[in-house]
């Protein structure tokens, strides 16, 4: 392994944190509700669970979930039904004052974990573009740098993220359109959950 698998490596995950998915969206929320503190919390349990699902990813797990599927089928069913609560509450939350509807601290943080652990898709994801971008007989330090390196990313984008949406213009704007925005975001997540659910 060289510096140009990993620099593949993080252009697709930056691709593929870039896309709509449920992490995104609610690291995003949480940052702007919640200011920078809570965005960089939720985006660090993120994080370190999407670095966790690589690693697991990397020992193997993906021939696990082949093997036993309904452990893949009940890891599906429990991120389908915890995105569709998620999806639940912001929409009933949406006319809330901006202090109660963020998860602060630590709850951020265990919030970000569940979120991320709970999309099994993520270690399937990981384990194709693993084997495309990484060569084969990878070291146990080759893998403990990849897993370093994906966290690393993780945090740099999200903090970013939550530097960039905790300015006041952007609170200020989200304030304004608080009830619009949390429905929206109710709606996507909602339907990212029943697409878990009833997707192959």
């Amino acid at each position: 392994m060289d510096w140009t698998h990993l620099l593949a490596f993080n252009l697709t995950l930056l691709a593929a944190m870039a896309a709509p998915g449920p992490a995104l969206l609610y690291a995003l929320r949480q940052s702007i509700a919640g200011g920078i503190r809570v965005g960089v919390a939720t985006g660090a349990g993120l994080g370190l669970v999407a670095a966790g699902w690589t690693g697991a990813a990397l020992l193997g797990l993906e021939a696990l979930f082949t093997l036993f599927p309904f452990a893949y089928g009940a890891m599906k069913l429990a991120g389908a039904l915890y995105l569709l609560w998620i999806a639940w509450h912001l929409w009933r939350d949406a006319k809330n004052p901006v202090s109660d509807s963020a998860n602060p601290g630590a709850r951020a943080f265990l919030g970000g974990m569940l979120v991320s652990l709970l999309n099994p898709k993520s270690v399937l994801f990981a384990a194709s573009v693993l084997v495309v971008i990484f060569p084969a007989g990878l070291t146990l330090a080759d893998k403990a740098v990849i897993v370093l390196n994906h966290f690393t990313v993780e945090i740099c984008v999200y903090t970013a993220f939550a530097a960039l949406l905790s300015t006041p213009p952007a609170r200020t704007g989200y304030l304004r359109a608080k009830p619009g925005i949390d429905r929206i975001a109710a709606l996507v997540l909602g339907a990212l959950g029943l697409r878990l659910l009833f997707g192959r």
